[in-house]
């Protein structure tokens, strides 16, 4: 499989960090434009799946500017803690700023971490969120795999991820969307001119739908399973130790 980077000038995870520092001032943005605010559903369809779990200690992996694990809180999740880890260190000062100014501290901590080589012990939460961040690892099965030994026995991982829609017309309108519209805009708001064309890019290269739950028991998930978002534009795997 052909290893999709931002910039093609060195390994993909510095390319990913090097990437989200440069557009972290604008992530959030653009994030909610480019989704009309669909994000913020499909979040909340994630936290419903989790809320059946009760989670008391939750990893979320990729927390990017900690949009998950804030609408974690905000949704009453009722987790006593959340550790929030990311490689960027741009994106974790702008979700510290929102941590402290809802006033989140004492449930949110955000950590600079790798999600390939976690710096937890085994078995140290009873859940993991990741939100539009699997497709940026370096070592897809490497991370998935360590996400697994951090969870304790018994627990969950829900992924939340972009997917390829396979049916007319939704398939076409969102491949003309991503191709050509996200990059566009995306340019001109983040001064990032690869940022926003390797998002398209990095959704085409994901093993999405029934490849990515191939590769979730292949590192030895169980009862993993897959909920397609919106015509497929989106999908919740969900995979237990």
């Amino acid at each position: 499989m052909e290893t999709v980077k931002p910039y093609n000038q060195g390994g993909k995870k510095e390319e990913v960090e090097q990437m989200f520092d440069q557009i972290a001032h604008s992530y959030d943005f653009l994030n909610h434009f480019f989704s009309l605010g669909i994000d913020i559903i499909w979040r909340k369809r994630a936290i419903r799946i989790l809320k059946k779990y009760h989670p008391k200690k939750v990893l979320d992996v990729a927390t990017g500017t900690a949009d998950f694990a804030l609408q974690a809180v905000k949704s009453k999740l009722n987790a006593s803690s959340i550790v929030g880890v990311d490689i960027s260190e741009g994106m974790l000062e702008v979700g510290r700023k929102k941590v402290k100014e809802r006033g989140f501290e004492q449930i949110i901590e955000l950590r600079k971490g790798d999600s390939e080589n976690l710096p937890f012990e085994d078995h140290s939460f009873d859940a993991y969120t990741v939100a539009f961040g699997v497709r940026n690892f370096e070592n897809l099965e490497q991370g998935m795999r360590e996400m697994l030994r951090v969870l304790r026995p018994n627990g969950v991982g829900v992924v939340l991820e972009f997917s390829r829609p396979k049916h007319f017309p939704i398939k076409q309108l969102f491949g003309f969307y991503f191709k050509y519209v996200m990059p566009t805009l995306g340019k001109w708001v983040s001064k990032d001119s690869r940022a926003y064309a390797y998002l398209p890019e990095s959704v085409a290269q994901f093993p999405s739908g029934k490849d990515f739950l191939a590769v979730m028991e292949k590192v030895g998930y169980q009862r993993v399973r897959c909920i397609p978002l919106s015509g497929g534009i989106a999908s919740i795997y969900i995979g237990e130790k």
